[in-house]
């Protein structure tokens, strides 16, 4: 039986990946911190599901994680754990940012080595790290955001580019969605102000591209738009954009 390890799996992109992958016959390894919403997940899917409840960013957690899972023959690791803040630098709160940094940068890095020596050594297996189209550019009043979305960007097209060349059946892919209907916006303290598309769609979107070796995966038109001629925007155009799109979207951090 095939088996994936999800973190972030409570909600938001990582719980609908685990539906869509249990959909599939996948076992499945869920991980998040709140544990109830994993168990109310595990009774609506019909594989094989361990819950795992760790806050990934603690460090120690996540060796502990790998070293708790490394034996059980995984197929997939999805790295979706992680969150936002929205503010000015200057104002938002340091532990939080660093926090952040540990989950959304650290966390995923550890596994992504770890699991990728791994599916190496056999010559098999996917990764799929979660991003965001804010990898795209720089971004003001969500900077550290921005930032780790951009180091998992680059992070996973290097280690794609390292694969290719070995030759190796191993595959790494990168989701890079825009809005999405999630809890995100509550913990970033932010709303959307264009269209978002469904959790369910982008699980979906993102599981058929990974099995079809895509390295970029941009779900929507508009998103994939934006990045394209996103190349060709000077970066002082696109950081003034960039700005007015997160202050439309509150007035307490001026």
């Amino acid at each position: 039986m095939m088996k994936a390890l999800i973190t972030g799996a409570s909600s938001g992109i990582g719980r609908d990946i685990a539906r869509e992958l249990s959909k599939r016959g996948y076992d499945l390894i869920l991980v998040a911190r709140k544990k109830e919403s994993m168990y109310e997940l595990k009774e609506e899917l019909n594989t094989n599901i361990e819950v795992i409840s760790m806050d990934l960013s603690i460090q120690k957690n996540v060796m502990d994680l790998y070293e708790k899972v490394k034996d059980k023959n995984i197929d997939i690791l999805i790295n979706d754990a992680g969150f936002g803040l929205i503010g000015s630098f200057r104002k938002t709160n340091l532990d939080k940012e660093l926090s952040m940094i540990d989950l959304n940068i650290k966390a995923l890095h550890i596994l992504t080595k770890l699991f990728l020596k791994d599916f190496i050594e056999r010559n098999s297996g996917y990764i799929l790290n979660i991003s965001s189209a804010s990898a795209f550019q720089p971004g003001p009043l969500m900077a550290t955001y921005y930032s780790t979305k951009s180091y998992v960007y680059n992070l996973t097209l290097a280690i794609y580019e390292e694969l290719k060349h070995m030759n190796s059946k191993v595959h790494i892919s990168c989701l890079c969605p825009g809005p999405v209907e999630t809890n995100f916006n509550n913990v970033a303290n932010c709303e959307f102000r264009i269209k978002a598309l469904s959790s369910e769609y982008v699980a979906r979107y993102a599981i058929d591209k990974m099995f079809k070796n895509k390295l970029l995966i941009i779900p929507g038109f508009k998103i994939k738009l934006v990045y394209i001629f996103g190349r060709f925007v000077p970066n002082k155009l696109k950081l003034k954009i960039t700005y007015n799109i997160q202050y439309r979207k509150t007035s307490n951090y001026k």
